[in-house]
This record gives C-alpha cells, sequence and structure tokens, in this order.
C-alpha cells in the first residue's frame, strides 16, 4: 500500500495494515516523544498515533482532508503492537514484484537505510518500501506504551 509523507512515495506491506482512519480528536499524552502526536479511541482501544513525519525527520503533519491514520501490526521482539501511523495521504494498493525491488542507496538517502526494503519504479516516480517492524525500534515502542501507561 502506497502512501505519501510530502511529496515522497512510500509504500508499507499491506499484510501489516489493519485499516485506514479518517484523523479523528487526538489526545496528547503528557511527556511522550516529540513523534507520538498522542492517543484516540479505537473501538474502546486506546492506539497510539505516530507522526511519520516527525519519525522521518520532516516537519510536523498538517492536518488536510487527505490526512489519515494507517492502524499497523508491528512486530518486535516477537511482540505485536497496533500503532497509528498519521500519514499525509494513501495512494494506491500495488502489486510488486520481487524483481521489481531494487536495493535502496546505501549514501545520499535522508532515510535510515535499515527502515528500507528497497525502492521501486512505479509510473517514473520512486517508491521507498519500508519494513514497518524495523520503522519504530523495541525502545521507541517501549516509550510509547510507558507514556500510555503513566
Amino acid at each position: 500500500m502506497t502512501f505519501k509523507l510530502g511529496k515522497e512515495s512510500f509504500a508499507a506491506n499491506v499484510g501489516k495494515v489493519l485499516e485506514i482512519l479518517e484523523v479523528p480528536h487526538i489526545t496528547r499524552v503528557p511527556k511522550s516523544p516529540d513523534y507520538m502526536t498522542g492517543v484516540i479511541n479505537l473501538r474502546g482501544n486506546v492506539l497510539p498515533v505516530i507522526d511519520t513525519r516527525i519519525k522521518f525527520g520532516l516537519p510536523k503533519t498538517e492536518c488536510t482532508v487527505n490526512t489519515c491514520i494507517i492502524v499497523i501490526n508491528v512486530e518486535i521482539n516477537s511482540e505485536s503492537i497496533i500503532v497509528g501511523a498519521m500519514v499525509d495521504s494513501v495512494q494506491e494498493v500495488l502489486e510488486i514484484q520481487e524483481s521489481q525491488i531494487q536495493p535502496s542507496p546505501s549514501i545520499g538517502s535522508k532515510y535510515k537505510a535499515e527502515f528500507l526494503d528497497g525502492m521501486s519504479k512505479y509510473h517514473d516516480e520512486f517508491i521507498m518500501l519500508l519494513n514497518i517492524d524495523k520503522v519504530f525500534s523495541a525502545d521507541e515502542l517501549i516509550i510509547v506504551k510507558d507514556s500510555l501507561i503513566s
């Protein structure tokens, strides 16, 4: 599934995506990391929401009609954690063949190489293929979980 952060296109394995939400009211959590926008109520469950732009070193997300939250399942140390990733817009679901994946550049990229499984070209545009399980480190998710408890 592809989405935009600014002018950049990214893709996440659709198998990790549980649902896509319009941005509801987000409750800020005191003393939480900058990249944690806050929490939302998702059918009676507390869902932490991460500002993906901040996580990737971009300016904070400005909510528009296209801004949405991708609810994803992140696997950290054999534990499943559900988080919401705020993105500028969701584009489409693509089927990318292994032969279409190129290695991500080891230098010159704004994004950490370990976040990326590679790149693919689609309609004259490069799409960065994210490894969702590596975008959020175990330490970061522990901080997010701890900020929800305290």
